[in-house]
């Protein structure tokens, strides 16, 4: 029986859809279907009004919020994560740290052309939408470029580091976009020739930004990579959900990074006798059982362990819903190395994808370094459990079903869920069991690198953390590729708190778990439990799972 939507859902509702107004791209990422106004056809404002105004709604929703009662248990949720995660972003609006965003990965930079690879392009009106898309994005890179200067003018100006991976990017975008509408529609020369236009005036949009970075934002840019303590605090409980204990988990990273290093050598003994660990995995990458080659070879081996999962777990260690039984498996037009997963639509007429951005000039891939990462982004990790909410439609209100995504929350679910495969017997080869201890090991070394670097800790060596250091430290704990190292090292230092959110999430996670079977829950209702709640800040799911909440 469907529930009842209440004055809590209401007030969840009303903000959602001022979010969506106010930030069209978040829209589009998390799949909100704009009823009269679509959401698709424009790019968020990131000019420091616009970032104000976002502010504003929050602080707006959490007034709307106490005038009102929660009815049930699931109101009472509601009202505790809306109030964690609106309230913690107020905070980081206060501080200033909410503006003129840039890092490698995750800031306006990169929103602005990231948002087209999640729009259908199968029609030429779908072409004709991105088009009307295109049209706007001159109109909002000089909001961005307003706001770096901003940052700079208040003395909160980005690390030089930053600017100078931003002007690189920028100058990738710009080529980018031409290439993006490329032939897109020849049977349609009008839509093609505006696609075309606007494409142009969307790169020259960069070619600009990319002026500002280097001839006003490089001169002021701070030449320290760390953010600071304080900074650094807000940021974390940004992306938990909860605040932690800085010193102590630096520590734990550390024995935790060391207990799974142990775990590596007793695996690589059993691979390769006294060949150690940095052995093994040499002599795991020249395994021709373990490669495949090419980016139709890589989508196609990552669609077919996917499908088999999927198979394999539904009606047995998971509830998995018809819609979620689809996840398509994708090369993103980006090059950038990284592999992620984009949610469905609320009406999964777009379904959840998983994308792997292929470094330019790379064609081997090592399946079993890999076959971990299919786990964490598909079933049972991120698909299953963002794709579940947004099953949910009769009983979570659209906010916690699409817009209440808490990083430690979801990646620590998806870290949780690589051990989970591991205990269920997906990873018995010793080959792919040492994938997953290397990706295990590097979201543990990230744990250290991210906390120290930024609060000014005292690394193992006795000398204090700075990028050297982390450089060092990354190659001797993980296996990836010289050019994704840099890659990460670069988005560690420019979105703190972010890379410890999986591994410290993962901790949450498994200390729960023990919680509820210590209590009798059987593993699968477990499951089934924490993730019919949706997504939530870590404190909130803990209390909500225990039974604590007021």
């Amino acid at each position: 029986m469907a529930r009842q939507p209440t004055a809590v859902d209401a007030v969840a509702e009303r903000y959602l859809d001022t979010l969506a107004a106010l930030d069209p791209c978040t829209a589009t990422e998390l799949g909100i279907a704009g009823g009269d106004r679509n959401y698709d056809e424009d790019i968020t404002d990131y000019s420091p009004d616009a970032v104000a105004a976002r502010a504003e709604a929050a602080r707006s929703a959490l007034k709307e919020l106490d005038a009102v009662v929660a009815v049930d248990e699931t109101d009472a949720v509601t009202a505790a994560a809306m109030r964690e995660r609106l309230g913690v972003q107020i905070e980081i609006h206060e501080a200033g740290l909410d503006i003129g965003e840039l890092n490698v990965i995750a800031s306006p930079l990169q929103t602005m052309r990231d948002v087209f690879d999640l729009m259908p392009t199968d029609t030429a009106e779908d072409w004709a939408v991105i088009d009307r898309r295109l049209a706007t994005l001159p109109e909002r890179v000089p909001g961005y470029a307003e706001a770096l200067r901003t940052v700079v003018a208040e003395g909160r100006p980005p690390a030089i580091r930053q600017v100078q991976r931003g002007i690189d990017q920028a100058a990738q975008i710009e080529q980018l976009f031409v290439d993006m509408v490329a032939g897109a529609v020849p049977d349609a020369p009008a839509l093609q020739a505006d696609l075309d236009r606007h494409a142009s005036a969307a790169a020259a949009a960069y070619r600009e930004l990319r002026r500002v970075l280097r001839e006003e934002i490089a001169p002021g840019a701070r030449e320290r990579d760390a953010f600071g303590r304080d900074a650094y605090r807000l940021m974390s409980r940004s992306f938990l959900g909860t605040a932690i204990d800085l010193d102590e988990t630096y520590a734990w990273g550390l024995e935790h990074l060391g207990a799974i290093v142990d775990e590596q050598e007793t695996v690589a003994e059993r691979l390769y006798p006294g060949a150690g660990v940095a052995e093994t995995i040499r002599r795991l990458d020249n395994e021709s059982r373990y490669q495949v080659h090419g980016t139709d070879a890589l989508q196609a081996w990552m669609q077919d362990l996917s499908d088999r999962v999927v198979d394999a777990l539904a009606d047995t260690h998971f509830d998995i819903a018809p819609q979620l039984r689809n996840l398509e498996c994708r090369i993103a037009p980006t090059h950038t190395g990284g592999i992620y997963y984009t949610g469905p639509s609320e009406d999964f007429t777009r379904p959840g994808r998983m994308w792997w951005s292929v470094p330019p000039g790379k064609n081997t891939f090592h399946t079993w370094q890999e076959t971990t990462t299919v786990f964490h982004e598909g079933v049972p990790g991120h698909h299953l459990q963002i794709g579940h909410a947004v099953v949910l439609a009769d009983r979570l209100n659209r906010w916690r079903r699409l817009g209440c995504w808490v990083s430690g929350h979801g990646e620590g679910w998806a870290l949780y869920a690589e051990r989970l495969m591991a205990e269920l017997g997906w990873l018995d080869d010793d080959g792919v069991r040492m994938g997953m201890l290397d990706a295990q090991g590097f979201r543990a070394a990230r744990v250290a690198i991210d906390i120290g670097v930024h609060c000014g800790l005292t690394a193992p060596d006795g000398g204090t953390w700075d990028a050297a250091r982390a450089w060092d430290f990354l190659r001797k704990h993980c296996a990836q590729s010289e050019k994704t190292l840099l890659f990460e090292l670069d988005r560690y230092l420019g979105w703190p708190g972010q890379a410890p959110s999986y591994a410290v999430g993962q901790r949450i996670w498994q200390q729960l778990r023990e919680t509820m079977m210590a209590r009798s829950m059987p593993l699968k209702e477990f499951h089934s439990r924490a993730l019919d709640l949706g997504g939530l800040p870590l404190d909130v799911l803990r209390a909500a799972l225990v039974g604590e909440l007021s």
